[in-house]
This record gives structure tokens, C-alpha cells and sequence, in this order.
């Protein structure tokens, strides 16, 4: 059962968008950085909205909390 529902949660909304604007933004990217800076920023940036679903499904609110907070640092390292 899933304690908070992560799909109404603007913060999840917002980080599925984040994803889409970084994917459009990256494609104009050099080719030699395909697999350097392209390939981090998006894989911080799909990290944002899947730890926000997966604490959604964690027993307890701190649990929650904790995957927030690692969403957050994924929002850090995407920041540039």
C-alpha cells in the first residue's frame, strides 16, 4: 500500500517535467559528451522523481523524508 500518493504531489509533477526540459536540452549537447555530462545530468534528473515514488511506498514518514532528501541531492548535482 502506498502511503502518500506521489502522483499528486506537485514536487513529483514538476521533477517529470524537470526530466523532459533536461532530455530536450541535452540533445543539443556536443556528441563527445554523450556519455560524459549528458549521461549524469540525466540520470540525476530521472533520479529526482523516482526516489520521490519509491519513499512514497515506505512505511513510515521518515523513510519518506529520507527519499526526499535524496531527491534533493539529485536536484543539487543537476543544478549548473
Amino acid at each position: 500500500m502506498v502511503k502518500h500518493n506521489y502522483k499528486n504531489l506537485r514536487v513529483w509533477q514538476k521533477s517529470r517535467a524537470f526530466v523532459k526540459d533536461i532530455y530536450t536540452l541535452s540533445a543539443n549537447f556536443p556528441n563527445d559528451e554523450k556519455f560524459g555530462i549528458v549521461s549524469q545530468i540525466r540520470r540525476a534528473t530521472i533520479s529526482i522523481s523516482l526516489n520521490i515514488a519509491e519513499g512514497s511506498g515506505r512505511s513510515t514518514d521518515k523513510d519518506f523524508r529520507s527519499f526526499l532528501h535524496n531527491a534533493f541531492g539529485s536536484c543539487l548535482e543537476v543544478k549548473i
